[in-house]
This record gives structure tokens, sequence and C-alpha cells, in this order.
């Protein structure tokens, strides 16, 4: 038998597809933001948890925040994003190619668009209140690569220090965070 993939995930014969194929509860209910060193958790929907998203080109995220949680600055390089405020008040923005930052706060029930490929951020601006939103991606897989891990967790020390003028003692200090990935 030879197993057909596309975009890298397998597609199941159509006489072998099940419901659980299109179904995912874990957007349900909100997670412990509060447990993470950030202040924020993303459960994510895409063709890894749920295989019926394969070729069709989307998927979903919830992302709760503790009180002053924070969802720090990414990327996602395969997807726009827009997210639809469940509860809460955030202030959200991405950077431009043109080093502009477009920022807004946004509310429970108000949506906001981060263009593919932008640097952006989402923050509960709340001190005591939590915050959730929905996040939909024109991908079925958006990939996200986090701006400080993946600068202080892959590069070496040499290029930090010239990049942001740091003494690397600063530079070593901050790297001691960020494990590098194998």
């Amino acid at each position: 038998m030879t197993t057909v993939k596309v975009n890298g995930y397998t597609c199941k014969d159509g006489t072998q597809v099940t419901p659980e194929d299109f179904y995912f509860q874990g957007l349900a209910s909100p997670s412990a933001a509060s447990n993470t060193s950030t202040g924020a958790i993303v459960t994510g929907a895409t063709v890894e948890k749920l295989p019926g998203l394969n070729t069709l080109g989307l998927s979903m995220s919830r992302i709760d925040y503790a009180p002053n949680g924070l969802n720090p600055p990414h990327i996602h390089p395969r997807a726009s994003e827009i997210i639809y405020v469940l509860e809460g008040q955030l202030y959200v923005g991405f950077v431009t190619t043109a080093g502009k930052l477009v920022a807004k706060h946004v509310n429970k029930g108000e949506v906001f668009v981060f263009p593919k490929g932008l640097l952006h951020f989402q923050k509960n601006i709340a001190k005591s209140a939590p915050a959730s939103v929905i996040a939909a991606f024109d991908s079925q897989l958006p990939g996200t690569q986090s701006l400080v891990s993946s600068l202080f967790g892959a590069l070496p020390e040499d290029i930090l220090v010239k990049s942001f003028q740091f003494k690397p003692k600063q530079v070593k200090k901050i790297k001691s965070r960020y494990q590098p990935k194998k």
C-alpha cells in the first residue's frame, strides 16, 4: 500500500476518513497562562492536530493571557493572522518592513489583522484580569518564529554583540536563558 502525502502530511483514502479527522476540542477551554514565563499560552489547531485541515490552507489557535501577559514578538512565515478578542483588552501591533509600528488597543468582540511574515505581538493590558483571543490563519501550518529566542538561542555571541552594541557579558547573560535548538 502506498501512502500519498500532500504538503508533507498523509492524505487518507476517502473511505477511511472519520469525523475525528475534522474535529478538535482543544480551543474550547482556557489554558493556564499564568504558568508560563511570559504570561501567555498558545493552543494551536493546525494540520498536526487536525488532519482534516490538510490542503485547506487554514488553521486556528486560542491564545490565553494572564493579567499583564505577553505573546512576545514573533512572526508567522507562512501565514497572515486575524485575531478575535473573546475577553479582555489587549495592546496589539506589528512592525512594517519600513520599521513603522502599527498598534492599537482592542477589546472584546473586536478583530485585528497581522500581515504575513511581519513581526507582531499581543499584550494583555489588564493588571488583574485575564484575556483570550481566537486567531485564524490562512495556512494549515503557519509556523512561528519567536524573535528573542531565535536571536539569542541561535546566533553566535559576536554577531549579537556587534548587532546590538551590547557588552559581551550582557549577551552571555541573555543567551544563558535561551537554549539553542538541536
